[in-house]
């Protein structure tokens, strides 16, 4: 899996948030956008993810060399952001369940499984809306790291997780296949002091 960006550029309005962006980001590896608050690492990465659309340049994504059908690139990417929402009305085995309705687990994983992994067996029968904002971010990491998926995208990983939390994080996170390819937008070096390629945002300023 491959992606690349040609000459890529964001507006909102009258405001360039980036421009120029020229990368080739390959699987097998990780990299890390850095960058201030409102740098726009979010919007760089959410273009990435294919849920925005650039206001210039060309963005590509190749399998094998093939460049993919963009109504097939969601099947190959999972995200894990903030300011994504899971669906609070449903259980954790609920949301589990529905989830893999559309994106597989990795080897076989059930529901259960997946659970335990999260350290939430307890919390199985419980609303997501009844959960603390550390066990949501968990369950939006375990959805990232456990879905049968080539590109893995983590926007502020470790948002609202204490110190346990985060050490999960990071068992996790090393433990990603290495055929996958990793991104993560932080200005937080605890979360990617295990990643070669840091690109700073503001370069494209």
């Amino acid at each position: 899996m491959q992606i690349v960006a040609e000459q890529v550029g964001k507006k909102y309005r009258k405001e360039w948030i980036f421009r120029g962006v020229s990368l080739e980001l390959s699987a097998g590896t990780s990299y890390t956008f850095v960058g201030p608050n409102g740098s726009g690492k979010s919007t760089l990465l959410q273009l990435l993810a294919g849920s925005l659309p650039a206001t210039e340049g060309k963005l590509t994504y190749r399998v094998n060399g093939h460049a993919l059908d963009l109504d097939d690139w969601f099947r190959h990417v999972v995200v894990a952001a903030p300011y994504l929402e899971l669906i609070e009305e449903l259980t954790l085995t609920e949301l589990l369940l529905f989830h893999q309705t559309f994106k597989r687990f990795k080897s076989g994983l059930t529901p259960d499984q997946i659970a335990d992994r999260l350290l939430l067996t307890h919390a199985r029968h419980k609303e997501i809306k009844y959960f603390s904002s550390g066990m949501k971010q968990r369950v939006k990491l375990g959805l990232a790291f456990f879905s049968e998926a080539s590109v893995v995208i983590l926007d502020e990983p470790t948002a609202n997780l204490d110190r346990q939390g985060a050490a999960w994080y990071h068992e996790q996170v090393r433990q990603l296949s290495p055929d996958q390819l990793l991104l993560i937008g932080s200005n937080v070096p605890e979360e990617y002091d295990f990643c070669p390629n840091i690109l700073d945002v503001t370069r494209w300023k």
